[in-house]
């Protein structure tokens, strides 16, 4: 409360202080050949002024002493000048760049994505409207050094550098996503990639501003649903596509308005499909009959979203809140129950095979989330803005079988994140607080995790200073992470025959940990368009619920899941959760970097060092119904394997590449690829599960109002496995877009048609829980339509 009311009293006072007088600013924006530059955006950092150069270059805009200009244009490095009251008649020069820049919210200190220490990759108009996939693992895992988890086309989670679950962050912006896809592959991502303004992706550890689940990296999805600028007109945006691998029809739209400060927006999203279709491969059922399949069973679809928020954009004050929805059904394949089919007669057996055909499990999925925001911008003074985002999100995860509940996730969460920017001296920075509570609840007879509380309070600060043609940046974090628990401890033992639940016994939980995180890194501009960044990072990572407290089966990967907390004496399973470490990672970057001229890239060297890392290891022994824990051999055959959350020390290293060339005016040729190992240390084996190396290139050719691209991805054989893992074949995709320019007067329109796997290729994600029963979707047309005005 006390902390509270300091906060309270802070803003209050800032809001009370008396504004400095304003004064107008000129100048001219020029290209590096002396001509103007029409439509340049100059905004003032850290308020919510700008405006647009006219057909001269020309600008004039209001700024308080010791503002700074932001200059920014489409195909032009950005560039960033110190004015004063007193400043007038400024020329400003913009060289041409090779990529697009942007700035990247999830900075926290508004850097665009060319002045980014760490290394970051923005999707962002049409480029994301391109490629949107109805999961976000789909539609990021074409970019250098992402991959996807792949749960079937309808659950799939972004892999970072081999990183993914709870050491990937998925916020929104800047929030956390608060739903349940960390704890099982098949639960998938509540973010909406359809309605992004822009999806960013941080690789390497970003624990400083988003804490300790963000030790692999972070995935911010940008949306405009608290508008932070002021909308003076009508505006709209809405799509239609169809998709015939899996006769899916999506429909989305976008409203946005304002008037007098006052703005409102309103976005929502409608998909429904049926099960995808794959080239022919073959399956091996349970009793060993091998079976020819084009399709994947239990994949449809059907989505509902709703957003609608507010927000009063003052000359200082921002406030603003947002109300989103989401209501989705969708299918889990492979999500098969074990029966026991011994002594039964034929028609018995082919009576189960049928009901378990009739009734397939899927997912219902629903989401409330609120979000609200304040943000005050001072005049003149150390402490440049104050934003405080506040979220509260209801999210329930149901699986339906034959027609009833049979498990049901719950999460609430409620989260704050307070920032205070300010420059002092030479040094432009952000302090800031963050608090997130997390209330997790699993029902029913697949609640392989028991329901925890998991609160977080963390302190962080972030600094850089420019020394010359040099950046540098340091930070700190220090967060408080406590887990609370209710245990029902019970033995699984090979000689049990049934569980009486008259002897369990409930064991309270309550742990804390203190994670420390800290950084530093620099950029170095050697010469206009050049620049090599590096940074180095230690981050700290507490367990979650899922790999500190499981016990039981999991359907959805096939296995019987055992938490940090377990230990097994005699194939009996005991809660004793001593002495558990935390999870250290001490993460090198080299960056190395060209964005002038008609040629530009980008390569990134990494290497993490990971002590006691958290992952799932085979115990060698199995887990049935009827016997509890027992050995693997000579076990029944519906009995499933017994993997238990352990930490060694691990090491990860690789490359990361993207590079473009300009070959004319109308033609561009990219080439990317990436390439990540993983293994423990001390010789004991690969990590499981590691995405396949990928190369790529694409083609990109404009023709007037046509736009075509061409792509090609091969990705490499998997042979680094464990010892429990078989290896996976490489394979090469290639797809094909076309889009055309409508010229309807004021809607700028757009006829698109896409052409995904075109040569029909039969692929398995290495990455994936079920990849042998969920290969890759087929060959797959995607026709639509879009319009703005």
């Amino acid at each position: 409360m006390t902390k509270l009311t300091l906060i309270s009293s802070a803003i209050f006072s800032v809001l009370c202080s008396q504004s400095a007088l304003a004064a107008t600013v000129t100048g001219k924006v020029m290209d590096d050949k002396n001509q103007p530059i029409k439509n340049a955006s100059i905004h003032v950092h850290g308020k919510n002024q700008s405006v647009k150069s006219n057909d001269l270059g020309e600008f004039a805009i209001e700024i308080d002493a010791n503002s700074q200009l932001h200059i920014s244009k489409d195909n032009y490095i950005d560039s960033r000048i110190a004015v004063t009251e007193s400043s007038n008649n400024l020329s400003v020069s913009l060289k041409p760049t090779s990529v697009e820049t942007v700035v990247v919210y999830a900075s926290a200190l508004h850097k665009n994505s060319l002045e980014m220490i760490s290394p970051v990759s923005v999707l962002s108009g049409d480029e994301l409207r391109n490629k949107s996939k109805p999961t976000l693992g789909e539609t990021l895992k074409g970019l250098p050094g992402v991959n996807a988890s792949y749960f079937g086309p309808v659950s799939s989670s972004p892999i970072i550098r081999g990183l993914d679950g709870p050491r990937v962050k998925i916020t929104q912006n800047g929030l956390d996503a608060s739903d349940a896809s960390r704890i099982g592959p098949d639960h998938a991502t509540s973010s909406d990639s359809l309605a992004a303004e822009q999806i960013e992706v941080l690789r390497g550890p970003s624990t400083l501003l988003y804490g300790s689940g963000a030790i692999g990296g972070v995935v911010n999805v940008v949306d405009n649903r608290i508008p932070t600028s002021n909308i003076d007109e009508l505006t709209g945006a809405a799509e239609y596509s169809h998709d015939t691998v899996s006769n899916a029809n999506t429909v989305a739209a976008k409203l946005e308005t304002g008037n007098e400060g006052f703005n409102f927006h309103f976005d929502g999203t409608k998909r429904s499909g049926d099960d995808y279709q794959t080239p022919n491969f073959t399956i091996t059922d349970d009793d060993g009959d091998v079976e020819k399949e084009d399709s994947v069973e239990n994949t449809f679809i059907d989505s509902e979203t709703l957003n609608f928020g507010t927000s009063y954009v003052g000359e200082h004050l921002t406030v603003g809140f947002s109300y989103g929805s989401i209501d989705t059904d969708y299918g889990i394949p492979g999500h098969e129950h074990h029966h026991d089919h011994e002594g039964e007669t034929e028609e018995e057996h082919a009576e189960h095979e049928d009901e378990a055909a009739e009734e397939p499990v899927y997912a219902h999925l629903e989401q409330d989330r609120w979000q609200g925001l304040v943000s005050y911008a001072l005049h003149n003074n150390w402490i440049e803005t104050i934003n405080l985002r506040v979220g509260y999100t209801d999210y329930s995860h149901s699986e339906i079988e034959d027609g009833e509940i049979g498990t049901t996730f719950k999460n609430k969460t409620t989260e704050a994140r307070l920032n205070v920017e300010h420059k002092f001296a030479d040094w432009h920075g952000m302090m800031g607080y963050h608090y997130s509570d997390s209330d997790y609840d699993a029902i029913g007879e697949e609640a392989f995790t028991p329901a925890s509380v998991t609160t977080t309070n963390a302190l962080y600060l972030l600094e850089e200073r420019e020394f010359g043609d040099i950046t540098i940046e340091l930070g700190a974090r220090v967060e408080d992470y406590k887990i609370e628990s209710q245990i029902t401890a019970h033995e699984h033992s090979h000689d049990e025959v049934e569980i009486d639940h008259s002897d369990e016994e409930t064991i309270g939980y309550n742990e804390s940990f203190t994670n420390l995180s800290a950084s530093a890194g620099a950029i170095w501009q050697y010469k206009p368009g050049h620049s090599i960044a590096t940074s180095i990072s230690h981050s700290e990572r507490a367990p979650l619920s899922a790999e500190l407290l499981s016990n039981g089966l999991h359907i959805a990967t096939g296995t019987y899941e055992l938490g940090l907390g377990y230990n097994i004496e005699d194939n009996e399973a005991h809660f004793e959760p001593e002495n558990i470490k935390q999870e250290t990672s001490t993460n090198l970057d080299l960056s190395f970097r060209r964005f002038s001229g008609d040629f530009g890239y980008t390569v990134n060297f990494f290497y993490n060092d990971i002590k006691n890392f958290y992952f799932q290891e085979n115990t060698g022994l199995v887990y049935d119904e009827e016997d509890g824990l027992e050995s693997a051999i000579g076990a029944h055959d519906d009995a499933v394997a017994v993997y238990q959350f352990t930490s060694k020390d691990a090491e990860l290293y690789g490359i990361e590449f993207d590079a473009h060339y300009q070959v004319t005016p109308s033609a561009m040729v990219k080439v990317f690829g990436d390439s990540t190992r993983a293994k423990l240390k001390d010789d004991e084996g690969n990590l499981p599960r590691i995405p396949a190396n990928k190369l790529g290139s694409e083609l990109q050719y404009d023709l007037g109002d046509l736009q075509l691209t061409l792509t090609g991805t091969h990705y490499f054989d998997q042979n680094d496995v464990t010892a429990f893992e078989t290896q996976t074949d490489g394979y090469t995709l290639f797809d094909a877009q076309a889009n055309y320019q409508l010229g309807l007067g004021s809607v700028d329109a757009q006829l698109y048609i896409n052409v995904d796997n075109i040569t029909d290729e039969l692929g398995f994600v290495h990455s994936s829980f079920i990849k042998d029963k969920a290969p890759l979707p087929g060959r797959n047309f995607r026709f639509g339509v879009r319009g703005y005005f």
